[in-house]
């Protein structure tokens, strides 16, 4: 049996990788740290929901360097997904991000060496990329984040590189493309549209409507890190994880409304700083490397999230 540690697993991403893993017949440990960063009982629902699974929960920081040393010594493989996330937050205060993004990352590869931990998959973002030189995204396109959280993500990566070139540990880096899915964040746009929505109340857009994301759903999010677990070919690399479909938060708006059967009325407000403008991974490498595929089509995906949401209305409730 294989031990596992998830961190940030009280998270959106964190909550489903445990959950996967354990029926996959893993030993899984999670930790995150409950930070405030958004409703703190969304976080224990997923607790609960993952302990009821077989997971053990462990409170604590990745920012603590004794206190990671500690918690991996008996570890084979860690998923890193604990993280301060958010471009807009990034800007207000860079320092969290990188605090918790950079040393994180750092205390997590520092301690597995001297813990001969067999493995380090860590989730990174296409916000490394930032300003588009063409689409879609490869691996090889110039990184010019356009916030501090894309720049500490940056550096997460760099820090992996290094780690496996020099000290010899195996790491991954997967940038993830707007993830989706039940459980999500409630501060993403998918959830705040459908909210939104159910109410006939006003949907806002930030900018012209007319950016573009490659959503990806969770599932195919999940797969791709499990595939990391049965192969070596990855190792020191950074893959795009992606639904290799882009569309406008416009066409996103107007189908979540078709699907809801909504009258809202959209507002669009000032676009905000840092927001990339467009993405879409290519895939190429990952389905070479990691036979990686996404399987979920974006109206699936959201159709999938809907009934969720609907069945679980007192999920972002305080």
């Amino acid at each position: 049996m294989i031990r596992v540690l998830v961190t940030g697993g009280a998270g959106f991403i964190g909550s489903h990788l445990a959950e996967r893993l354990v029926e996959e017949g893993n030993e899984v440990v999670v930790l995150d740290n409950l930070d405030l960063y958004y409703n703190i009982k969304i976080k224990k629902k997923n607790i609960q929901i993952i302990r009821e699974k077989g997971c053990k929960f462990v409170e604590g920081d990745v920012t603590d360097y004794k206190f990671v040393k500690n918690i991996i010594k008996d570890i084979d493989i860690i998923f890193h997904e604990a993280a301060r996330p958010g471009v807009r937050a990034s800007i207000k205060d860079p320092f969290t991000s990188n605090l918790v993004n950079v040393n994180g990352i750092l205390n997590i590869l520092k301690a597995s060496v001297e813990s001969n931990v067999k493995k380090v998959i860590n989730a990174s973002s296409s916000s490394v990329y930032g300003k588009v030189e063409y689409l879609p995204f490869d691996e090889k396109h110039p990184t010019q984040p356009l916030s501090p959280y894309g720049v500490s993500k940056l550096a997460a990566e760099h820090y992996c590189r290094v780690f496996y070139e020099i000290y010899g540990l195996p790491t991954v880096s997967l940038r993830y493309f707007t993830v989706y899915g039940p459980r999500m964040r409630p501060d993403l746009a998918i959830p705040i549209f459908t909210k939104s929505m159910l109410n006939n109340e006003s949907v806002i857009i930030f900018g012209d409507g007319e950016q573009t994301r490659d959503f990806t759903y969770i599932d195919d999010i999940i797969n791709a890190n499990l595939n990391i677990m049965k192969t070596n070919r990855a190792d020191g690399e950074v893959l795009n994880i992606g639904g290799e479909h882009y569309v406008t938060i416009n066409y996103l708006v107007n189908t979540l409304k078709a699907m809801l059967g909504s009258n809202s009325h959209v507002i669009y407000n000032e676009s905000v700083k840092g927001d990339a403008r467009h993405t879409l991974a290519n895939i190429d490498k990952a389905k070479q490397l990691i036979g990686y595929k996404p399987k979920v089509l974006l109206e699936d995906g959201l159709n999938r999230f809907v009934k969720w949401y609907k069945e679980n209305k007192d999920f972002y409730e305080a």
